[in-house]
């Protein structure tokens, strides 16, 4: 549904899947692919994705998931269940969080104000709070954290964007 929904919203006929392919590189043909021209999956890519995929299904009953199965339960079709789990998702709790945490890197702006900021996460009369820290299901750490770290410096290395990105350098140093 979502390669169809994104090959129908940049105007390119859907991808039928190819039997060929496991799920991920399905999902990546059905995505890159165009009648003219075959998609070649790249293999870092792949087990990036193919990670996501694992740990986002495997992280038990999360609210866009709850949600999604509260509307499939009354019998809704799958576009209008799907719309569901993703308006959850724009709350600030559940995806909104994600969010939180970009224009929380961009405030800060460079590794040099990190202590400032911690300073301020830390003064009870401050309302300045450190976003990306904490999980409402994992209280120490996320242990998906630990996967995928070291999954998104191999994805960055291979799209030459490891070194080039300042929000993530910010990111690493405040972690």
């Amino acid at each position: 549904i979502a390669a169809m929904s994104y090959k129908y919203s940049i105007g390119q006929p859907f991808i039928y899947p190819d039997n060929s392919l496991d799920f991920t590189e399905n999902f990546l043909h059905m995505m890159f692919a165009t009648p003219c021209t075959k998609y070649t999956v790249n293999p870092i890519i792949k087990n990036a994705l193919n990670k996501i995929f694992v740990l986002h299904a495997d992280h038990e009953q999360n609210a866009s998931t709850s949600t999604v199965r509260i509307a499939g339960s009354s019998g809704a079709n799958p576009f209008a269940c799907i719309s569901t789990g993703i308006a959850s998702l724009w709350g600030p709790a559940h995806g909104g969080a994600n969010e939180a945490v970009i224009n929380m890197l961009k405030e800060i702006g460079s590794s040099e104000y990190i202590p400032r900021y911690i300073a301020k996460a830390k003064d009870k009369n401050d309302s300045f709070r450190l976003m990306g820290f904490g999980h409402r299901v994992y209280k120490n750490y996320d242990p998906r954290a630990a996967v995928l770290k070291e999954t998104c410096k191999e994805v960055l290395k291979e799209l030459g964007q490891l070194d080039n990105n300042p929000l993530l350098q910010i990111a690493i140093e405040l972690e």
